[in-house]
Order: C-alpha cells, then sequence, then structure tokens
C-alpha cells in the first residue's frame, strides 16, 4: 500500500505522546464553535434530546461516538484521581437524599442565582450575566432581580399530596461529607485522603445554552479531599496545579487555559478560597473546573444538623478535629467539549483538505479502527480475528464500506488515532498495515507484534487502555 504525505509531521507527533506542543495557539476562531457543533451532530456524538418530538431546550442526547468520548473522560479522570494515588478512595452516593442534607449544606437557602424579567417580550434572564436590557429585544423595562433557587424539587411517595418532598442533588459533594465517618472507619484512612465520585448532578438553570456547555443535568467529576487545616493553603495550591496539569496532558494548549482566582464578593457560602480552571471558549473564558477550600464547613454544618460529630482523631496527638476540605470540580461534558474544541483541525493530505480530530489517543472514541481492504468475503474472516483480538485490549470500530481512502478521511473526522488495514497480502503473509491519524505514515507489522506495537504507541502518550 501506497504511503500518504505526512502533514504536519512534528506537532502531530508531540500530540499523539499526549504533549500539547508548544503551549502557545491562536485564539480559538469563533467558527470552531459551530464546525464542532455540526460533527457532533453529523458524527453521531451529540443529539438534541427528544428531537422527534420538537426537543427540550438545552437537553441532549450523547450518542454512539459521544457516549465512548464521555466515559473516556470519566476513566481518564479515575486514573488519574483514584486508580494511580493511594490516598484517595471512591464511593457511589445516591442521587435522592434527605432534605435534611440540603437544609443543613445551606442549599436550600442559598443556592441562588439573581432573576429578572423583561415586561416587554416575557424572557427571563440571570442578572449577572446580562447589562441593563434585555439580550432578546433590547428592551431596558426589566425587573428587580430577585433570588431563584436552582435546586430541582419532587416527592417519594405514591401520592403526591401526602409524600415527603425530595430534591434531586445539585452537586456530588454532600454524598461525601455525610459518609466522612463510614469512609473514614472502613478504609482506616487519615488525613490527608480524599473521597471521590463521578455522579449526575441536577440545577434548574435560568439561562443554560452554548450547546452542551450549561445544562440542567450534567456528570460531575468531584474529589473532597481532606486535609490538618493548617495544610489547607498547601494543598488549595497543589490541587489547582495538578487539575490544571490534567487538561493539559490530554491535549488542550495551556495558552487556552486560565487559573482565575475568584473575588470575595463571588465566593461560594461554604468557600474561602476558590479558582476557576477555564478554557478559552470560542465566546469567551468559561469554567472547566472550580477548586475551593471548603474549609470544615460541610463536616461542621452536617455534625450540629445530625447530631453527629463529623470529626477525626489523631492518635499521635489525642487530638480531636474536623478536617478541611479542598475540592476539585468538574464537569465531564464540559471537559469533553474542550477536548473537541482543542482537537478539531483542518490539513491537507495528498494535495487534498481533510477534516481531522486531534484527540489524544485515550480520549478519542475509538483507540482503533479494523479496515478491511475489501468486504469479499476472502478478507472478512481475518479482518474480524483481527478486530476480535485487538478488542481484549482497545476499543475499536470496525468498517468495510465505500473506498479505504474515504474511510481513513472518516476516522481522521472522529479522531481514531490508529487504523489497521487488512488486505490480501494479509491472507499469505500475515501482516496488516499500520495508519497513525495524525501523520498519515503507515507500516507494515506483523499480525503477532501487532497489538504490542499499538500498546507502544500509547504508551508514548503517557497511558495504556
Amino acid at each position: 500500500m501506497s504511503n500518504e504525505d505526512s502533514p504536519r509531521e512534528d506537532s502531530s507527533r508531540r500530540l499523539l505522546r499526549g504533549d500539547p506542543g508548544e503551549g502557545e495557539r491562536p485564539e480559538p476562531d469563533p467558527s470552531l464553535f459551530e464546525e464542532v457543533v455540526n460533527l457532533c451532530k453529523r458524527r453521531g456524538f451529540v443529539f438534541p434530546s427528544s428531537e422527534i418530538y420538537g426537543g427540550l431546550r438545552s437537553t441532549y442526547d450523547w450518542g454512539p461516538l459521544g457516549a465512548l468520548l464521555l466515559q473516556n473522560v470519566r476513566q481518564a479522570w479515575w486514573r488519574a484521581m483514584v486508580q494511580q494515588r493511594s490516598d484517595v478512595v471512591p464511593i457511589e452516593a445516591a442521587v435522592l437524599t434527605s432534605p435534611k442534607v440540603w437544609e443543613a449544606s445551606g442549599h436550600l437557602a442559598t443556592f441562588t442565582d439573581p432573576l429578572v424579567d423583561c415586561r416587554r417580550c416575557k424572557e427571563r434572564w440571570r442578572a449577572d450575566q446580562i447589562g441593563d436590557s434585555c439580550p432578546n429585544c433590547g428592551s431596558d423595562d426589566l425587573t428587580e432581580a430577585r433570588p431563584f433557587n436552582l435546586m430541582f424539587k419532587t416527592f417519594v411517595g405514591p401520592v403526591e399530596e401526602d409524600a415527603a418532598i425530595a430534591y434531586l442533588r445539585p452537586e456530588t459533594a454532600q454524598g461525601m461529607f455525610v459518609n466522612f465517618l463510614n469512609v473514614l472507619q472502613s478504609t482506616r484512612k487519615r488525613p490527608p485522603f480524599g473521597i471521590a465520585q463521578i455522579g449526575r448532578s441536577f440545577r434548574n438553570e435560568i439561562t443554560p445554552g452554548n450547546f452542551v456547555f450549561r445544562t440542567r443535568e450534567f456528570d460531575q467529576m468531584e474529589l473532597e479531599f481532606f486535609v490538618p487545616p493548617e495544610e489547607a493553603d498547601r494543598w488549595f495550591e497543589y490541587w489547582c496545579a495538578n487539575r490544571r496539569a490534567w487538561y493539559e496532558r490530554y491535549g488542550i494548549p495551556s495558552s487556552w487555559l486560565r487559573l482565575r482566582p475568584h473575588e470575595e464578593e463571588e465566593l461560594s457560602h461554604y468557600s474561602v478560597r476558590t479558582s476557576d480552571i477555564e478554557f478559552r471558549f470560542p465566546w469567551g473564558w468559561g469554567e472547566l473546573e472550580g477548586i475551593a477550600n471548603r474549609t470544615d464547613y460541610d463536616l461542621r454544618a452536617h455534625s450540629e444538623a445530625s447530631g453527629v460529630r463529623l470529626e477525626y482523631f489523631d492518635q499521635t496527638t489525642g487530638e480531636h478535629y474536623m478536617p478541611y476540605a479542598i475540592e476539585p470540580a468538574g464537569g465531564v461534558t464540559r471537559a469533553a467539549m474542550a477536548f473537541l474544541l482543542s482537537a478539531i483541525d483542518r490539513d491537507e493530505v495528498a494535495g487534498e483538505q481533510r477534516s481531522v480530530l486531534r484527540l489524544h489517543p485515550l480520549i478519542a472514541p475509538y483507540q482503533v479502527a479494523v479496515l478491511p481492504l475489501s468486504k469479499k468475503e476472502t478478507l472478512t474472516p481475518l479482518a474480524r480475528q483481527v478486530l476480535a483480538e485487538l478488542q481484549g485490549s482497545f476499543v475499536c470500530d470496525y468498517d468495510e464500506t465505500q473506498a479505504i481512502g474515504r474511510r481513513y478521511r472518516r476516522q481522521d473526522e472522529i479522531g481514531t488515532p490508529f487504523c489497521v488495514t487488512v488486505d490480501f497480502d494479509s491472507i499469505d503473509d500475515k501482516q496488516v498495515t499500520v495508519r497513525e491519524r495524525d501523520t498519515t505514515e503507515q507500516v507494515r507489522l506483523p499480525l503477532s507484534k501487532l497489538a504490542e506495537h499499538l500498546l507502544g504507541r500509547f504508551s508514548e502518550a503517557g497511558d495504556t487502555p
């Protein structure tokens, strides 16, 4: 098989190793946003929810490629925050909890956004996200701002009038705080240690928008890292640096990220110090993840409300104390969107323009695509055998329709880092061709060395599947 031209070899080689390159890239082109939205719908990353019924505003379903992308983002976070650490343990807390949890945490009283109405067109807006006029009709005849609670209310029981009021959780954090003693006693951890989880949260946003950036339900990746109070500042700085490095490791240019400390007036009711990791979206800077020093606010609040002392006893000093919680909390869908925006690219191969997603190999929906040169029955058994052998180690696609060049372009556009082509010579010489997405370089390998070669290329990117 003939080799294609090798565009942008140096920079794409760096990205395949998981290195975002020089870190300095031009500001995102505003057209990137529409390009990503169109790609997501066309290739099956994201669909409007309930689309056949006209949809539901700012609600989305993640299609076959999107589901794989989200799962890879979760797994990358899990590897870094749980699997590769000895000081963090996981839990999976319930979405529905006693309403006393939200009363004690302060969410029922303070988890609000300022709401204004336009008297002319009747649209509603967050007062802190608009100027003095309505973004819809331009009228300056707005109501006074009033607090709007973001909690979704529901009922537990067979009859609504007799049922107990409950709330869909707006964050996963409280499940970790109310289980602090359970985890402490069952794992015998001691501060500094963390409790981590990934789970669904719900917020009744006034003005959701910007595609999947702000929606009313989303997955959070949260860690509560409990530390001695005197060590809180050091650990806060540690987690700010650690979490920013995670985004860079998986392909976001450093110049498209910034760490923005909160001003005192914008701090949450539980925080004495918060910094946001922000991404340079085409419409401006937006939060990917927040790192907060929640002090002992939550443990103390639940201790007072429940009558159960959520403390740690240090046998060395004989001291009882409530640890401070340092909380890195990010959204799965926002991270996925940032990875897509960072990866989308166009270049020229063999005189033709191509669209390519230069996703980190472990973030890409498919890691390997198996492509028989023809769908003739003589090739299918061997191609299926190759697929079966690779599926034990990689998430694989299998495609036998259209010309091989078009199939390469499709895999480039959805971000697949490696294509394995099975041709008619493979039947006799037991070799296949491996093509890399970023360089388009091809190498012929014995089938017996294929998995080893691919695992080695993933190791160069910093992780293995």
